[in-house]
Formats: C-alpha cells, structure tokens, sequence
C-alpha cells in the first residue's frame, strides 16, 4: 500500500522529473502527428527514412524549444523549425510546406480549444496544475493526440486531398504567403491567450474562440482550393488553346495530303516506270520530312504529353522552331505523372536546353533538332535527349556550365549555369553533355 500511495502522490502532485518523462515520448508521438496531417492532405509522398530524421530532428529541436526557449518565443522557434525541416528533409516547397504547417498547428489548436476549458472544469484544476501534474498532463495529452490521430484516419478514409501546385505565379504566391502568415500569427496568438488566460475564461469565451478559429481554417482552405482551382483551368485552357492550334495545323497538313496523293502517287510511278531509283530516293526523304512534320504534330498531344505546363512548354517550342524552319523529330515515351523529379525545376531545365538547341541549329545549314523522353527501366532512370545540329565545334562541353560563359553574342550565360545548381541539389539528376561532327546532345537522366 505505501508503494501504491507514494506512485499515487507522484502522479497527482506538482512534480517536474514526471513531467520532463512524458515530455520526451509526447513529443516524439506529436512530430510523427504533425508531419502525418498535412502528408494525408496534400498528398506528400515520403520515405521511412525521411520520416524517421524528421522526428529524430524534430524531437531534439522541440525539446531546446521547451527548456532552453522562453515562452511565447518558443512558439515562433517551432513553427519556423517544422516548416524549415519539411522543407529541407522532404524536398517540398516553402509554399506547401507553410501550408503543411498552418493544416498542422490549426488543427491542434482547434482541438486544444475544443476540449482544454472543459477538461480544466471538469477536473476543477488550474491551467499551472495541468501543466505540472502529471496525471493530468497525461490525460490532456493522450485525448488531445487520440483526437488528432482520428482525424488523420478520417482524412485517410474519406481521401480528402487537397488541391496543390508548386507551379505558380508572383502574384499568386504573395497571395497565398500572406494569408498564411496571418493564420500562422492568429494561431500563435490564440495559443498564448490559450496557455495564460483558459482558466480565466468562461466556457463561451473559448467556444466563441473555437468557432472564431475553425471559420477561418475554414475559409483560408476554402479561399486556397478556389486559387489553385483557378490556376488548374487557366492551364487547362492554355492546353487547350495550345491544342486546338496543333489540331488547326495537323488538319491543314491532312487535308494537303488528301489533295495531293494522287499526284504524290502519280510521281512515285513515274520514278518506278523509269527505274529512277536515286530520283525516287530524294523524293522519298522529302516526303519523309512532311510526314515525321504531321508524326510531330499528332504526339503533341495533351494525352500523350500528359503534363498540362510541359505540354504547353514543347508545343511552344515546337511553334517557335517550325517558324525557324528547323526539322524538329519528336520522340515521347515517358509518362510525366512518375516523374522522378520536381516539375518546375525539370521544366526550367527542359526549357532551357530547348532555347539553346533552337538557337544553335537555326544558324546551321542543316537545321534539325531531335527530342527524345523515354524510361530506361533497365538501368532505372528517365532520359530527355535533345540533339541539334551546330556551328561552333570548338565549343567546350565543360566551361559552358560555368556562370557567365556564354558562345552566343548578347547572352549572360546563365542559363546551363542555373541548370548545374539545378541539379547539383538533387542527387538522383545528371546531365551528361557530348557532341559529334555532326549533332551537339545533351542527355538528362533522372534515376529513381
């Protein structure tokens, strides 16, 4: 009995060695809850050991932020750690994972709202009691953890995603951080008036609170979804114009070979009756140009190109190249959706190699660029191999990496320079350049 009353006394009194006990395994159980929320919204996928450095690194940084840091500022050293360690550890952007962090705090704060004033009252403790008795400590955490960890499951059942692009403009993107920001200060405000005043506060002040916060969680997901959904049918609409213009294009050249096939059928005949087997060759190669022009043309095609900014990106450089007169050949076996990479960063870089190809055949003679996206399952990588004819073979494959190097007159160089740091970040990305007396090619491999 003395055992069983001492354990007794150590739970329901002030006692800190209990507390700093439950703290370490309570935060451990609340990094794992903080990165599973906004991983079951919007979609993050991650790796077992992603996982377990971020809570290993979240862990210690919240244990500096609850005995090195002085409230409230402490408050503010955890939010920049949860949305700096996403970040730097998932390889997501600052945009999502500020937004990953704002689904994450408010949904913990409308459940403390929700449950802190009537467990405080049904216990008929103080806020200082909860934080320093143990049993009570416990409690409040396991309810409050049990709670989040249901709604994960909900989230996950009902698959409730979240609309979401990294790919968006200024405007947009200055938008959205401000009204981020302003959650993120609400949060941290109603927090601090949460810890100090809730048991101060009747029951209907903190309800009114609850509800205050939950219609601005709502609205802002409401307000984010509409803004994303806007971007989604501008680029729909851009796709579509993109399209309808290759149609336009591929319909006039269609309705040009109906016209001339019997006098493209009629020569073909005159060079079989007089044996002319080199004239039929030239005319062969000529024909094959027009039909590999409608091949192109029928591959740019948003079903086959299933990326709506890729495809806009390819048919626009297509546009741009076919006015130059250059031969362009195109190639696409690649399914973008298991691009192994971002998809901003693969279309800066696919976006730049384009322009210089475009640029250095349009000054040859011979003006052909050859564009292949295939997988390479054999030795686990996705290839994007651009050729093009060139004047320049001196050139240097390595120094044109470097910043400010430039062959083309009028130029900062920077464009092979910004896809090196590119790539440089990412270490499952290569890109190996070469040339031939004939063909300049850069290859991009992204292995997964």
């Amino acid at each position: 009995m003395g055992i069983l009353n001492n354990i007794w006394i150590a739970i329901s009194t002030p006692n800190d060695i209990l507390i700093n006990v439950i703290a370490i395994p309570a935060l451990i159980i609340e990094s794992i809850l903080v990165i599973l929320l906004p991983i079951s919204i919007l979609n993050i996928t991650t790796t077992k050991k992603q996982n377990i450095i971020y809570v290993f690194v979240m862990t210690i940084a919240g244990l500096i932020s609850m005995y090195i840091i002085p409230a409230p500022f402490n408050t503010f050293f955890n939010f920049i750690m949860i949305i700096s360690l996403a970040h730097l550890i998932f390889k997501i952007s600052l945009l999502k994972s500020t937004i990953s962090v704002v689904a994450s705090a408010a949904s913990f704060n409308l459940i403390n709202f929700l449950i802190l004033n009537p467990f405080i009252t049904f216990f008929s403790i103080t806020s200082n009691e909860l934080a320093t008795i143990p049993l009570y400590r416990f409690l409040y955490i396991a309810i409050v953890y049990f709670l989040i960890t249901m709604l994960i499951v909900f989230i996950k059942s009902k698959k409730l995603k979240f609309i979401f692009t990294d790919n968006i403009d200024k405007k947009s993107k200055i938008i959205i951080f401000s009204n981020l920001t302003l959650g993120i200060i609400t949060i941290i405000i109603q927090s601090i008036t949460l810890f100090y005043y809730v048991d101060k506060l009747p029951i209907f002040i903190t309800f009114l609170s609850f509800i205050s916060l939950l219609a601005y969680f709502i609205i802002s997901i409401y307000s984010l979804t509409r803004v994303f959904k806007l971007i989604f049918a501008t680029r729909k609409l851009e796709s579509a114009e993109a399209y309808n213009n290759t149609l336009r294009i591929l319909h006039d050249n269609v309705r040009g070979f109906k016209h001339d096939f019997d006098n493209i059928v009629t020569t073909i005949g005159g060079y079989i009756r007089t044996e002319d087997m080199e004239g039929l060759k030239k005319y062969y190669v000529q024909l094959e140009d027009d039909c590999q022009r409608v091949n192109n043309l029928y591959i740019l095609n948003p079903e086959i190109v299933n990326n709506d900014g890729i495809y806009n990106l390819l048919t626009k450089k297509y546009n741009e190249a076919d006015s130059k007169d250059i031969k362009v050949n195109i190639s696409f076996l690649l399914d973008l959706n298991t691009l192994h990479m971002k998809i901003y960063e693969f279309a800066r870089i696919l976006g730049i190699l384009l322009d210089n190809a475009i640029e250095a055949s349009s000054e040859c003679g011979e003006k052909i660029i050859n564009i292949t996206f295939r997988d390479d399952t054999k030795n686990s990588r996705q290839l994007i191999i651009i050729e093009n004819t060139y004047n320049d073979k001196n050139i240097d494959t390595e120094k044109i990496f470097e910043k400010g190097v430039s062959g083309k007159e009028n130029h900062t160089g920077l464009g092979l320079w910004e896809i090196r740091k590119i790539i440089k970040k990412n270490n499952n990305i290569n890109l190996y350049t070469s040339k031939t007396d004939k063909f300049f090619s850069q290859q991009l491999e992204i292995y997964y």
